[in-house]
């Protein structure tokens, strides 16, 4: 039995932790002294690449493991298909016996359920936002007043794209993107973007 321990911060103790594994009868223990919620658990890693075929991996309780149920679920489905059983003490959660598979399985399709139920429930609310006539997706780059803005100064003989472009805070690619004209040559702007291919060849 191989044995994990966690805790949140630097200053919180692992001794609790660490005598409740050694007694379960752990051979080795790794621990980490961070957030769950930080994906750099270096010890965890150490430990699942450590785990060999027949090994069980013992923690003192669920939440010391994963960061949610979905990754405590990841982490377990990982490990029974490399043949390593999974326990938790405060839970008496074994995967190794009948029972403690039984109530792993639960879990799994109660996450999944979850899981099913919030992606239903993002459709619905997007659906909802579209018939309220709400806008979906980023927020646009140029909003009409800053487009008209720009058109108005494109007609200025000293204007250019690129000094627009810094004015109103965006890219050069966006005042094109945003202003159309300018790729047809349309009259009073033609002169400005004949400018900008000069500022670029020279």
């Amino acid at each position: 039995m191989i044995g994990y321990a966690r805790v949140s911060t630097a200053g919180q103790l692992l001794d609790r932790q660490l005598a409740a594994l050694t007694e379960a009868g752990c051979l080795r223990i790794f621990a980490d002294k961070k957030s769950g919620k930080n994906v750099e658990r270096e010890e965890l890693w150490k430990a699942l690449d450590y785990m060999r075929v027949g090994d069980t991996l013992v923690v003192p309780s669920l939440d010391r493991l994963g960061r949610s149920l979905q990754d405590l679920i990841s982490i377990v489905a990982g490990l029974r298909k490399r043949g390593v059983g999974f326990r938790s003490l405060h839970e008496a959660l074994d995967t190794t016996t009948p029972g403690g598979r039984l109530v792993f399985h639960v879990f799994a399709a109660l996450a999944e359920f979850i899981r099913e139920l919030i992606v239903e429930g993002t459709h619905e609310g997007l659906a909802a936002a579209k018939a309220r006539g709400v806008r979906l997706g980023r927020p646009p780059a140029m909003t009409p007043e800053q487009v008209r803005h720009a058109r108005a100064l494109l007609t200025q003989p000293d204007a250019t794209v690129s000094s627009i472009a810094r004015l109103l805070n965006v890219s050069r690619s966006t005042i094109y993107k945003y202003v159309p004209e300018l790729a047809t040559g349309r009259p009073g702007i033609e002169q400005s973007a004949a400018r900008v291919e000069l500022e670029t060849d020279g």
